[in-house]
């Protein structure tokens, strides 16, 4: 990390150096190094792509915002699940919105096959560097890792939880049970796959309707599905009478969420770390969670509590 960020101040000092000798009034203008006349600069286009869920909505139309005001022309992808957009990063797509665990232990399943052991530090910072040889082949670069973290999580209604007296994960060893998840969960062991072969569950049925969506929720108040996948930072479980179970075995690794940029992009572009490292240091797990309340609850629009965000926290 230290090499990655002494190349990019080696880079931002060279092309001080260039612009300096471009021309005298560019050298005198007061103006020259405002944040004004930097947003407005053309920094070429680049290529956003994320998950389409609620939380990851919020996060890439942060770094839509942050990186329009950088003067970047940005086009943003959102899809279904990671296996959908990582076969194009970093060729077509230059920026994830991602999670430490989730991008790791994806690279680590494509390069050992689904049998592969999975990373599992629970510390952000520790599972990057585990990881690094895995993103340094495969192109990417992790950037600041935020304190913001949400893992996968698993819901059941209140009325089962005390009926079943079921609080957490171990507690439905032994009981069969449909799941309502992402179309990606089958087989994972952060998922499907661990909820089988490490708690003992047995999942009859993996229902595809979505990772924290309203078809999941919808299936599990319903009766559907005993078991509903989502999110740790799930702002809405409360007032739908939905409770998060303990992962008490601890399948989940850390998922803090950090932007994931092609290296080689990133080599041409070292400004990118400087625009989205400090959201990163902004996010927390509490205040994400407030965010994604806003969105599930109250129906505010991603990009307007994206960008409210952004400017309450001096980044816009």
């Amino acid at each position: 990390m230290l090499v990655r960020r002494s190349l990019a101040a080696v880079l931002s000092v060279g092309a001080l150096f260039l612009a300096g000798c471009a021309g005298d009034d560019l050298a005198n203008d007061d103006t020259a190094d405002s944040p004004e006349s930097s947003a407005a600069a053309d920094q070429g286009s680049v290529t956003i792509a994320g998950q389409n869920f609620p939380e990851a909505t919020l996060v890439a139309s942060m770094y839509e915002q942050l990186l329009e005001n950088g003067g970047y022309t940005v086009e943003v992808k959102l899809v279904d699940s990671r296996d959908a957009y990582m076969p194009t990063f970093p060729d077509s797509v230059d920026v994830v919105p991602e999670y430490v665990g989730g991008i790791v232990n994806f690279l680590n399943t494509q390069k050992g096959g689904a049998d592969a052991k999975p990373f599992e530090a629970g510390d952000g910072e520790q599972l990057a560097s585990d990881g690094a040889d895995l993103l340094e082949g495969a192109g990417i670069t992790l950037l600041d890792v935020s304190p913001a973290t949400d893992a996968n999580a698993f819901f059941v209604t209140k009325e089962y939880s005390e009926a079943e007296g079921v609080t957490k994960l171990s507690d439905l060893e032994g009981k069969s049970v449909t799941l309502a998840a992402a179309p990606d969960c089958e087989g994972r062991l952060d998922c499907e796959g661990g909820l089988s072969d490490e708690y003992g569950i047995d999942v009859t049925e993996v229902l595809p309707l979505g990772y924290a969506s309203d078809q999941t929720y919808q299936s599990v108040l319903k009766g559907e599905s005993e078991l509903g996948e989502t999110s740790t930072t799930d702002g809405t479980l409360e007032s739908q009478g939905l409770v998060i179970l303990e992962d008490d075995k601890h399948i989940q690794p850390a998922q803090n969420l950090v932007p994931a940029v092609g290296a080689d992009f990133l080599a041409e572009h070292p400004d990118v770390e400087d625009i989205l490292n400090p959201l990163m240091t902004a996010l927390t797990t509490e205040n994400l969670t407030e965010l994604n309340g806003r969105i599930a609850v109250d129906r505010e629009k991603p990009e307007d509590v994206a960008a409210d965000f952004l400017s309450q926290e001096g980044l816009l």
